[in-house]
């Protein structure tokens, strides 16, 4: 078992101004329905720095049924047509959406793609009316991650040390 402090993140209100443009044209950011094989992919291609390992303990015909769920929406970010980067959220349609993973693959990091793809899902997440959208971070995540949460709209609401398995 290991310790974390995980951050619990807030937005509010959806993401005011205009969207954020693309920093390369070659870049798209879309609504997906993957399927198991692609979505475990790109996870493993998005989280593996990070520790990410929920999804792949999850039992395959319950991450099929979480995907083909019409309450889970992903957004992927492709750059010339290669999967960059994505965000998923959970309880679309619900009073509180959940930004459960969002990133980016290692290879796309550093290059202004993260907070564009993320202005572009909050804002698709925003069009199904919730009262607010929520998120948790931890001390694995990346180090800049709190920070674009911060950027996008997102505040602090609870910190608290949690223990997940090692």
């Amino acid at each position: 078992m290991v310790d974390l402090l995980v951050t619990y993140m807030e937005m509010p209100a959806p993401p005011q101004g205009a969207p954020l443009a693309s920093p390369s044209p070659g870049a798209i950011v879309a609504r997906e329905r993957l399927g198991l094989s692609s979505y475990l992919d790109l996870y493993r291609g998005v989280g593996g720095p990070v520790q990410w390992d929920q999804r792949l303990r999850m039992p395959e015909a319950e991450l099929e049924t979480l995907l083909a769920d019409d309450t889970t929406h992903i957004h992927v970010l492709r750059v010339d047509g290669e999967a960059a980067g994505f965000c998923e959220f959970n309880n679309v349609g619900e009073a509180a959406i959940e930004l459960v993973h969002f990133g980016l693959v290692p290879a796309f990091q550093g290059k202004r793609l993260g907070p564009s793809l993320l202005d572009r899902a909050l804002r698709s997440a925003w069009s199904h009316g919730p009262q607010r959208l929520w998120l948790h971070t931890d001390t694995y995540d990346h180090p800049a991650a709190q920070s674009v949460y911060g950027r996008a709209g997102f505040r602090g609401y609870a910190e608290r040390v949690e223990t997940f398995p090692d």
